[in-house]
This record gives C-alpha cells, sequence and structure tokens, in this order.
C-alpha cells in the first residue's frame, strides 16, 4: 500500500510540472522519464535576451528561465541576462557560435545579413500579418525545419519562434502621411523592413534597442522603429518622443506586425542535452511564446493610456497611405527571396499560403513591381 502511495505521488507531481507546457510533454516524458535520469548532472545555459533589465518583456523571460528549471526539476538550467550583459545585441550571434556562451534570445530580423532566409522567420512588409498565420507556417507548412536548417549552417540549433508584438514607431516630429516620411532619420533594424522605408525616401539607421533612448533624446534620429508599447513606456519613450505613428485599424503595423523571436542555441552544447530534456526546453518556449504574447497585447492597452497621459500624441495613418508603401512590397520580397535558396523556399511556401483560400491576401496577379512589371520567382 505505501507503494501504490508513493507512486501516486510521483504521479502527481509530474503532471502539475507538465501541465504549464501542455499534455503533450507529460506524456512524452513521464514521471518514469525522470525518475530514471535523476542521478544525471545539471546543464546550465548562459542565455542572453533582447530585452533590457525592468521592462515587463524582460519579466516574461525571466519567467521561461525559471520554468525550464522547474519543471527538468534542476536537471536543467536556464540562467537568464538582459540585453547587454555578456556582449552587445548584435555580438551575440558570433558570440553563441563560438561558444562564448550558449544561448540568445533575439529577433531573427537582427541576422538577416548573416541568414538571408531569416528575412522569412519574422514578418516582413505586407506579409503574413498575424500570430497564428505565423505558428501555422512553422508548424504545419516545415518552416521550424527550413529555419533549423539555416542556423545549423552557423552551428546553431534554432528551437522555436516566440511570439511578441506588433512594432510601432516613437517620433520627435509628427508624420502624418506617407509623404512626411522623406527625409527623416529613422531607426530600423535593417533588411527588407529599412528598405521599404528607403523607398519612401527615409534615411534609415540601424541601432540596438539599447542606443535608441540616446540617439532620441540628443536628436540623432527623428524616430525610432522598437517593439510595442508596453516595453517601449518601460524604456521611457514617452518622455522624449511626443508622437507615436500608428497605420490604420486595417494595418496597425505595415513593416513589422507580427514581430516573431526566437531562442538559439550552439550545436554543440544542444547535442549534449538528453532527447527528453531537449523535448522539455522546446515545449517550455511554446508556453513562453503564448504568455508572452498575450501578455503583453494588454500591457500594450494599459501602456498606450500612460503615453496619453504624458501627453503623447498617436498618429493613425490612413489606408491610402498604406496603399502607397505596398507597391514597394513585393519587388523587396523576391529581391531577398533571391539571396540565397532557402530564403526563396521559405518565401515560395509563404507565397502560396497567402495566396491560399484560407487566408486570400494576394493573388499570382499581384507579384509586380512598383512600374506593374511581373517579377519571377
Amino acid at each position: 500500500m505505501k507503494t501504490k502511495d508513493k507512486s501516486q505521488k510521483i504521479t502527481r507531481r509530474g503532471f502539475l510540472k507538465t501541465a504549464a507546457v501542455g499534455g503533450a510533454v507529460a506524456t512524452t516524458l513521464g514521471v518514469p522519464y525522470f525518475a530514471k535520469h535523476s542521478s544525471a548532472a545539471a546543464i546550465t545555459i548562459k542565455m542572453q535576451s533582447m530585452w533590457d533589465a525592468g521592462t515587463v518583456g524582460y519579466k516574461y523571460f525571466d519567467d521561461f528561465c525559471k520554468s525550464v528549471g522547474d519543471l527538468s526539476e534542476g536537471k536543467l538550467v536556464v540562467k537568464g541576462f538582459p540585453a547587454g550583459a555578456i556582449v552587445g545585441t548584435f555580438e551575440k550571434f558570433d558570440a553563441v557560435k563560438a561558444g562564448v556562451f550558449e544561448a540568445f534570445h533575439s529577433s531573427d530580423t537582427y541576422w538577416v545579413g548573416k541568414i538571408p532566409a531569416a528575412t522569412f522567420f519574422s514578418s516582413y512588409p505586407f506579409g503574413m500579418d498575424r500570430p497564428d498565420q505565423w505558428d501555422t507556417w512553422f508548424n504545419e507548412y516545415r518552416g521550424i525545419e527550413m529555419a533549423r536548417e539555416a542556423y545549423a549552417e552557423h552551428n546553431m540549433y534554432w528551437l522555436g519562434p516566440v511570439q511578441h508584438d506588433d512594432n510601432i514607431i516613437h517620433s520627435k516630429i509628427p508624420i502624418r502621411s506617407f509623404e512626411d516620411y522623406r527625409g527623416k532619420k529613422i531607426r530600423f533594424p535593417g533588411g527588407i523592413i529599412a528598405e521599404i522605408f528607403r523607398s519612401a525616401g527615409v534615411s534609415t539607421v540601424l541601432l540596438p534597442g539599447g542606443e535608441v533612448y540616446p540617439a532620441l533624446e540628443k536628436g540623432v534620429i527623428d524616430g525610432s522603429d522598437f517593439v510595442g508599447a508596453a516595453i517601449n513606456y518601460n524604456l521611457g519613450y514617452g518622455e522624449i518622443a511626443k508622437y507615436i505613428i500608428l497605420g490604420p485599424p486595417s494595418t496597425p503595423c505595415l513593416h513589422q506586425p507580427v514581430d516573431l523571436q526566437c531562442i538559439g542555441v550552439n550545436m554543440k552544447v544542444w547535442k549534449s542535452i538528453p532527447p527528453h530534456l531537449q523535448k522539455l526546453f522546446e515545449a517550455a518556449i511554446r508556453d513562453f511564446s503564448f504568455k508572452q504574447y498575450t501578455g503583453l497585447q494588454k500591457a500594450d492597452n494599459e501602456a498606450y493610456e500612460k503615453f496619453k497621459q504624458k501627453g503623447v500624441e498617436i498618429i493613425r495613418l490612413k489606408d491610402s497611405d498604406i496603399d502607397k508603401f505596398r507597391k514597394f512590397a513585393p519587388e523587396l520580397w523576391v529581391k531577398w527571396a533571391k539571396k540565397h535558396p532557402l530564403a526563396m523556399k521559405a518565401f515560395k511556401s509563404q507565397w502560396e499560403f497567402m495566396k491560399s483560400i484560407k487566408v486570400g491576401y494576394y493573388t499570382d496577379a499581384d507579384l509586380v513591381d512598383p512600374a506593374g512589371k511581373r517579377l519571377s520567382l
């Protein structure tokens, strides 16, 4: 009878620890599996986030790090660090690749110069614009496999996408139309995102998040794109930029409506993690993605009200302004897809999805340059 009671107790504990990341983890890992590997030495992963300490985003990242240790009963420990704590934001890729530390939490858009296919691992101008579309593409249209193939070429394992938010633009001067962008100096993350604004006459600047505030404060730039309202409020942008620029309700963010993040791990380190802990790690990331996304949507609504209280004006562009931007997008899609065979493979897959009856955003007739000339893939 005592043996039976002990077994039931362990099973309940195993269930509670795995329930947070879904029933599939409980079935796959199971309590007997943990018991079987209970003598294994703990593995510690140092992971640098893209979030600054003190932001609501870092809170969700920190919760995720703690959850991995809890769920693995201390066998896999993720030691989290805020942006810039170990290396600069743009140095994380090479540092993890070389094994300086084990993992990063980042935006794929930062690495498009190293991995052209990464252009299509997060949202881009006028592509898929809903989080569920991206989750569907990654999970059902082999997007995860493509991302892992791309990162493997750089000695890294891409664990999975992390949903975050749409991105907004903070400006020191009002921008009320497509034409008002011309001649402005604005920070963007580079790649296809920066190029669509250059098409509108913007002088784009590439800066890590930690350098945006001083650049705005000193007037080095007129404005900056950077993540969502809640985190940007934490960073103090309401003190130095009195305008927020959004698209119309139909297109609230034209350039990065679904700012997906990712987790990358040094390949040697990844291969050293036992398979059952690898599965747990991946499941914890899915849980992180869901909690961060939903939590930030609520926090954004609260932040917009706080911005307004600080005298920040929220400007919405018109649908006609969005149409002027949209005409530049197809040519840029094809340009970036042609940079690498894997980039083309990813875009072609997304293009077919966007043309599907389920989504219906485009037809083949829409794949034309600004002059109306047909583009080929």
